[in-house]
């Protein structure tokens, strides 16, 4: 796949490290029930066992690989984070099934011994009295749950109402701001301020920096700015101290600093976040592109953005929000006076020449020098241009008049150029082929880039004039293409995977009951992100395809053995309160294990903390959610669906197959075999 060891390769892996053992853990625990329960060897149980679940670990191998398919077929930025998590997880599940399949029967054979021949200790005959009470609880609740389904299922409507309008409130972004080790400074002075004013600025900040206990080192660069270049900016980079040696993050140094920074009142600083892909943008945060769309000119457009600006900084959502270019600064406009030339004897070629090589330095020729070539630039010296009265002191040669012997007379450039002083933009910025300027910021602490992109796009919608639009770039655009897909994404993950399990069952009814289950989780992916007060960004949604898919893994359990016990002539109540109690060991074993599993992601710290909690966070609580409702409602959901296809509650139990009757499956319980 030409993958590399990176962040979305490790995320893969780690959750492929809770997802891959399900299989295992499905087949040794139902090898080991039978074992106890039934008194056979661990040769027969093993035999017994594989023909019970070979089923349900081909289905949970095929709905945990089909779900990340609609993932590794996205196209664009996000397409690639996508598809390096997807595949790395879905090649995991093959090698898993593979396993599951082939060496776990063989070692379970070889290595397990029939525990029902040695008395178990204290801890374990404590263990299994308390999940033997839960279990009897359990089944009790199926009982009861299943004789008022149509009350449970008012219930289920309710709390998957209860998802979406949860999910709806879940601010969006694109990736989540990083703690890198590093920050950055932007400085702008007044336009026209010198160099040396800059420096003296750029010293202040630079010991406000280093008070921090957190700064390792800072590297500071004058005349030039990720803004522009000029005399009055500068950027100072910023590098922080190793994780373990700091009590605070990256973004909670900015915010400290930007308060620290407020007492230098001969420039406009502010300190920023790097951006969490590299190329996406200069800055973290949001970058939008203010455009004139009517043609109203670059005052009008100037006007626009000083009242996006005004109102941005008034909004408790956004903060740093600032043009990411240089203001209009005074300008030295030379007309020259073709008529007064012409007469006096001068080309205007010959006067653009001059006062280029007097005011500009320009390219000579080359001399070697110590065994090295050195270019050669000419100007008039420092003295010499400083500003208008230069002119009076540089000459061009007359063509028609002449010295008092005899040469060419020279002509002072100020005779025929005049001067003025005029404010304009140093940089004209088109986007889109519109006129526009360049607008950055970031949201506020406790607020998303989802809403941060939302309310500017209402004050430009509400307060600037018509004909002022807007387009994002950067990150800001790969979060609006995320975002489009991100319904679409999860509808055909879901799709994909009933369509899978109806090819597989060959039958609508079980992919049905399943895919029931799948609100739960994403109830639970949401709730746990609310409450930690995470967006849902590129992570989370991933984190929400793998829950789709492990709560179709403990639907897959049940309704298996209902099928199955369903066939072999129990009732459609005695086959779902059986399939319930027989799975409600491994379901909780399995999802525990992928709990615990990922459990590091959610308490990490440290580099790529935040992605790791996006994702730890919503799987945890999706899983959580899915088995401990899941367990109580899919029960619930197969009587449901097999009553209306016609199924009884009790009585009218299909025909029990013969012992020795060859084991085929049959998707629908009511044709018996």
């Amino acid at each position: 796949l030409g993958f590399s060891i990176n962040q979305l390769t490790l995320f893969g892996m780690v959750l492929a490290i809770g997802i891959v053992v399900d299989d295992a853990i499905v087949v040794i625990e139902n090898v080991e029930r039978i074992m106890t329960e039934e008194g056979l060897s661990p040769k027969e149980a093993t035999r017994k066992a594989m023909g019970q679940i070979t089923g349900a670990v081909v289905a949970i191998t095929v709905v945990l690989t089909a779900v990340f398919v609609p993932s590794a077929l996205q196209p664009g930025a996000t397409g690639i984070i996508y598809k390096q998590f997807a595949l790395t997880i879905a090649v995991s599940m093959a090698f898993s099934a593979f396993l599951a399949l082939s060496f776990t029967p063989a070692l379970c054979a070889s290595f397990l011994q029939p525990e029902h021949e040695h008395p178990k200790n204290f801890l374990y005959r404590g263990f299994n009295r308390v999940f033997a009470r839960a279990s009897q609880s359990y089944v009790g609740h199926v009982g009861r749950a299943v004789r008022h389904a149509p009350r449970w299922m008012f219930v289920f409507v309710l709390v998957t109402l209860l998802g979406a309008f949860l999910f709806s409130r879940l601010p969006g972004s694109f990736l989540p701001e990083e703690d890198q080790g590093y920050a950055l400074a932007v400085v702008q002075l007044p336009p026209g301020a010198t160099v040396q004013r800059t420096d003296k600025v750029m010293d202040q900040l630079r010991a406000i920096i280093r008070k921090d206990p957190a700064v390792k080192g800072v590297m500071q660069i004058t005349g030039f700015s990720f803004v522009g270049s000029g005399e009055n900016v500068g950027m100072v980079f910023i590098r922080l101290k190793d994780w373990a040696k700091r009590k605070i993050t990256a973004e909670q140094f900015i915010q400290n600093t930007n308060r620290a920074v407020q007492q230098v009142r001969d420039a406009r600083v502010f300190v920023v976040n790097l951006p969490t892909v590299r190329g996406l943008g200069q800055f973290g945060g949001f970058d939008m592109y203010l455009q004139d769309r009517s043609g109203a000119g670059r005052e009008a457009l100037t006007r626009a953005r000083n009242v996006l600006l005004r109102k941005a900084t008034q909004d408790p959502t956004l903060t740093g929000v600032r043009p990411n270019m240089l203001e209009d600064a005074p300008q030295l406009q030379l007309a020259v006076d073709r008529v007064q030339a012409q007469s006096m004897g001068l080309s205007v070629g010959d006067i653009y020449t001059a006062v280029q090589l007097m005011l500009a330095p320009v390219y000579v020729n080359d001399f070697t020098y110590n065994g090295r070539v050195k270019r050669v630039f000419v100007e008039a010296d420092t003295a010499w241009r400083k500003g208008p009265d230069a002119l009076q002191h540089i000459y061009s040669p007359s063509s028609t008049q002449t010295a008092g012997d005899g040469t060419p007379a020279m002509i002072p450039l100020s005779s025929v150029i005049k001067d003025k002083w005029t404010n304009a933009s140093p940089q004209l910025i088109r986007y889109n082929g519109y006129s526009a300027v360049e607008i950055v910021g970031s949201p506020a602490p406790g607020h998303a880039s989802g809403e941060a992109m939302k309310t500017m796009e209402k004050i430009v919608d509400d307060d600037l004039p018509k004909g002022f639009g807007f387009d994002w770039t950067g990150q800001s655009y790969q979060e609006i293409l995320s975002g489009n897909a991100a319904t679409l994404l999860m509808v055909l993950s879901i799709l994909i995977v009933f369509l899978a399990l109806a090819a597989l069952y060959e039958s609508w009814s079980i992919p049905v009951s399943v895919m029931l289950v799948v609100p739960l989780g994403m109830l639970g992916a949401v709730v746990f992100s609310l409450l930690r007060g995470l967006p849902d960004d590129i992570y989370f949604k991933i984190g929400l395809i793998t829950v789709i898919g492990l709560a179709a893994k403990n639907a897959i359990l049940i309704v298996e053995f209902a099928v199955e016990h369903q066939r072999h002539g129990m009732t459609l109540r005695e086959s779902v309160i059986e399939a319930g109690r027989l799975r409600l060991r491994p379901i909780l074993m399995t999802s525990l294990a992928f709990i615990l599993g990922v459990f590091p992601l959610f308490v990490s710290t440290g580099a790529g903390a935040n992605a790791r909690h996006a994702i730890g966070t919503g799987v945890i609580g999706g899983m959580l959610f899915a088995t401990f409702l899941g367990v109580l409602l899919i029960p619930v959901f197969y009587v449901v669906v097999r009553r209306l296809l016609g199924d009884r509650l009790d009585g009218d139990a299909p025909a029990k197959p013969a012992l020795d009757a060859p084991h085929t499956f049959d998707s629908d319980p009511r044709r018996g075999v």
